[in-house]
């Protein structure tokens, strides 16, 4: 009995030697920043996705917000790009290297709900849309023309850095401050809808006076009176455009400042092809796209046909998501189709951008294409 024990303990140690070691993650306590308040353990992810990604603190805590872009932003489009977007241009002040992400722990539901509101001195004294009289004569649908709600959603993100002590601490917070580029009500309930656009002119306008009053009010919350705040302007797209809008602007806020300064413009855009702008705005780009069709439709006619979705930054092509939509009969014509969209695109597309190429049939996702800017090679996946 002592001899098969022995020999049983000898294998589990074995084994437990062969087990895979899929590594400790740091963990480090969470600084609230008030006094007396409960400190928390979060973990701390040893990698990140990518060198140009941020490490996302594994906690219980979700946004204070949690929820309010999507009741508030009508284009999910918007709604990443909005998130995405910020964290992107957050790289410029809080970099990845020594920063850790956090969702927003300071602007609470509560406080957003107020601020997305009209100001009325009466009820609603912290809305920071235009206010408006449908008191006596008027004509309600030509009111709230006159006074659209310009401001849609306002984006919290948290930026931490680790100190010698093993906790982590708030190193400063970003802003977004989302604007519509259309305005869509209606008077009564069940009536039709309207629509009213908003020059650029008239949303930067309007942002300047919401952004100044934001920055002054989260400098009233606690935890947030010295940080550095990064804060950025949006321009939502329309509620059923097929990409999403973009940021017009940045500026940062001294963690001993309470006042906006100059702005920083932000050149950068999403462009549709095919459509009358990109083929007016960047014809290279819908030239190449153009012979693309042409090439695969001599392929494979009974495709729908290719949609493509460019990013750019200073007129520069940084970006390019392509789908195709393909019926398929076999997964031999699933290969063949996809060895031969590879090979256009190593012979027709420039590698001075990352581009992406989905192949679908119906609502499946059939062939992945990928090639990161300056690879000479690409990726390509076929599901199964």
């Amino acid at each position: 009995m002592r001899r098969y024990f022995l020999v049983t303990l000898i294998f589990v140690l074995f084994m437990a030697g062969c087990a895979p070691d899929f590594g400790e993650q740091e963990e480090a306590v969470v600084d609230e920043s008030i006094e007396d308040a409960e400190q928390d353990t979060a973990i701390i992810p040893k990698y990140s996705l990518s060198e140009q990604n941020y490490r996302v603190l594994i906690d219980s805590k979700l946004s204070k917000a949690r929820g309010v872009i999507t009741n508030q932003v009508a284009n999910r489009l918007d709604i990443d790009e909005l998130e995405e977007g910020l964290r992107r241009h957050s790289k410029t002040v809080f970099s990845p290297d020594d920063h850790f992400f956090q969702e927003g722990q300071y602007i609470t539901e509560d406080i957003l709900y107020d601020w997305l509101e009209r100001y009325d001195e009466e009820e609603e004294p912290l809305g920071l849309n235009p206010e408006i009289n449908l008191e006596g004569d008027v004509d309600p649908v030509e009111e709230e023309a006159d006074n659209p709600k310009y401001l849609s959603h306002v984006l919290e993100q948290n930026y931490l850095k680790k100190t010698d002590e093993d906790v982590v601490e708030l190193a400063g917070i970003s802003i977004a401050i989302a604007m519509k580029s259309v305005y869509r009500y209606r008077t009564e309930i069940g009536g039709p809808y309207y629509y009213e656009d908003i020059s650029r002119e008239d949303m930067i306008r309007e942002a300047n006076e919401v952004a100044a009053e934001v920055v002054q009010r989260t400098r009233q919350i606690e935890g947030l009176e010295n940080v550095p705040i990064m804060l950025a302007l949006y321009r939502e797209a329309e509620q059923n455009d097929l990409v999403p809008g973009n940021f017009v602007a940045r500026t940062v806020i001294a963690e001993d400042s309470a006042s906006v300064g100059n702005w920083e413009a932000i050149d950068e855009e999403y462009v549709l092809f095919p459509s009358n702008y990109g083929e007016s705005t960047y014809p290279d780009t819908w030239a190449t796209l153009v012979d693309f069709e042409s090439d695969v439709a001599s392929y494979f006619p009974n495709y729908v046909s290719v949609i493509g979705k460019g990013f750019y930054q200073e007129e520069q092509l940084r970006n390019l998501k392509i789908e195709i939509p393909v019926s398929f009969y076999g997964k031999a014509e699933l290969i063949g189709f996809t060895q031969y969209v590879y090979g256009l695109v190593m012979s027709g597309f420039p590698n001075n951008y990352d581009l992406e190429i989905n192949i679908t049939s119906g609502d499946k996702q059939e062939a992945l294409i990928i090639r990161e800017a300056g690879a000479e090679e690409g990726f390509v996946h076929i599901y199964h």
